[in-house]
């Protein structure tokens, strides 16, 4: 029986000019976009708990006022079109691939035991970035309310999460630490020139410059491609065209603080072939004070992640 993933999105918010990013944050705290899933039931007594752990879970962790919820069914929905159906026990493999879809950089799931007349509830903190488990379990007497075990287990993940982001969260890269890794990568291979065409809007807004094709063609320059210019120059100049849509949109208001999430999708094409080389697409949120710099910022870091992984791939 299919069961329904739910989504929240966890930030904790800072006051400041810039978004915080969990490797750079200091006297303030930093964003952790989480998925929740649907706990796996072990045991008859415990039949149907498991979506009712998750739902209660949801609950303790939405009403804190750290916490920032983003739409469950929105991003369900990004996972259908990528046809995953992800539910129970979520693998470290797994996790990696959802942190790309939906931006999330820890994911929680478990098991409801039912085992010796006592209930257990054991949750699996994963990080997607770095693949790392860390968990938390509470247990109960078979005749204690479900709702009151989950309560105290929210707060246990909750403090978990917060106290050892550091192992769940891979810390943020510089842009010189991105570059240096795919010179690294590439070395004195010969680089292809590129085309870089990347359409993005701000639902809602007006777009005032391309950010994510600005980064792109940054890093592309940086590690020793020629890029021509879509404006001023033709695609009969460049050996692959970078096409690719981006989107940023308001997720939430919390306090001064606006988080904005930004989706890419970028491929690769070969000029003379037409063919296909590479595809890749990343989510990122971002919170800032401005509505506007947070989603160039959330299309910005989603651009240099991308690059970082597909521009090895041009010159294979």
């Amino acid at each position: 029986m299919k069961k329904v993933l739910w989504i929240c999105l966890i930030a904790s918010l800072t006051i400041g000019s810039a978004w915080v990013s969990p490797a750079e944050a200091q006297d303030g705290l930093a964003v952790y976009p989480t998925a929740i899933f649907p706990f796996h039931e072990r045991g008859e007594g415990v039949k149907g708990y498991g979506n009712t752990a998750s739902d209660i879970l949801f609950a303790s962790l939405v009403v804190n006022p750290d916490l920032l919820l983003v739409d469950r069914e929105e991003i369900n929905k990004t996972l259908q079109e990528q046809e995953m159906n992800l539910s129970g026990m979520v693998s470290p493999g797994d996790a990696v691939q959802v942190g790309s879809l939906i931006g999330a950089k820890v994911l929680i799931t478990g098991s409801v035991i039912d085992a010796d007349q006592s209930i257990y509830l054991v949750a699996r903190i994963i990080g997607t970035e770095t693949s790392r488990v860390l968990g938390e379990s509470v247990k109960g007497k078979s005749s204690d309310a479900i709702g009151d075990l989950v309560e105290q287990l929210a707060e246990k993940v909750g403090a978990t999460i917060a106290a050892r982001a550091s192992e769940l969260v891979a810390p943020v890269k510089k842009p010189e630490e991105r570059i240096a890794a795919v010179n690294a990568e590439l070395g004195d291979k010969p680089r292809p020139v590129l085309m870089v065409s990347i359409a993005e809007n701000h639902v809602g807004r007006a777009t005032i410059d391309p950010a994510a094709e600005t980064e792109f063609t940054l890093m592309a320059r940086e590690t020793g491609f020629e890029v021509v210019d879509p404006q001023a120059g033709s695609s009969k100049q460049a050996d692959i065209i970078i096409r690719g849509e981006g989107f940023s949109e308001f997720a939430m208001r919390r306090g001064n603080m606006v988080s904005v999430k930004a989706r890419l999708e970028v491929k690769a094409v070969d000029r003379a072939t037409d063919r296909v080389i590479a595809t890749d697409r990343q989510t990122v949120v971002v919170v800032d004070l401005s509505e506007e710099i947070a989603g160039k910022s959330a299309l910005q870091d989603a651009a240099a992640q991308i690059a970082e992984r597909m521009l090895p791939k041009l010159v294979d």
